[in-house]
């Protein structure tokens, strides 16, 4: 059974069909598959943040939108890392440790959406950085 909206009603807010929800969850499980994949091959990131961005009105109104708020969120700011990881490198190593804890504050925030994801639960202020 599928729930759609009235013909003249644009807002896709109040109703989700379940078809259009389902088929946005598996877009956000590969998300993050693409998230867990950057950490091998940063180029997986960019394809993941795109699908946030061309897919975001979509699932605004519901739990979804936390997820992609997460997510992109999880790129520009892992992305940041990195630059002023690369950047401290020379200075003593620094910028080696500033990676290798991005890293791992990637990874968590990873498992942390994708584990809400499989309970289908929003993620509580998803601005937050861990």
């Amino acid at each position: 059974m599928e729930i759609l909206p009235p013909e003249n009603n644009n807002n896709k807010s109040q109703f989700v069909g379940l078809d259009d929800l389902n088929t946005n969850e598996k877009i956000t499980h590969a998300v993050y598959l693409l998230h867990a994949l950057a950490l091998f091959n940063g180029l997986t990131a960019i394809i993941a943040v795109v699908l946030n961005y061309i897919r975001r009105d979509e699932v605004k109104g519901t739990y979804l939108e936390s997820h992609f708020t997460w997510q992109i969120q999880t790129f520009w700011k892992g992305f940041i890392i990195c630059v002023i990881g690369v950047v401290l490198i020379p200075a003593f190593g620094l910028g080696l440790l500033i990676l290798f804890l991005g890293s791992i504050w990637y990874i968590i925030r990873i498992a942390k959406g994708w584990l809400k994801l499989f309970d289908k639960k929003p993620i509580e202020n998803p601005s937050k950085f861990i």
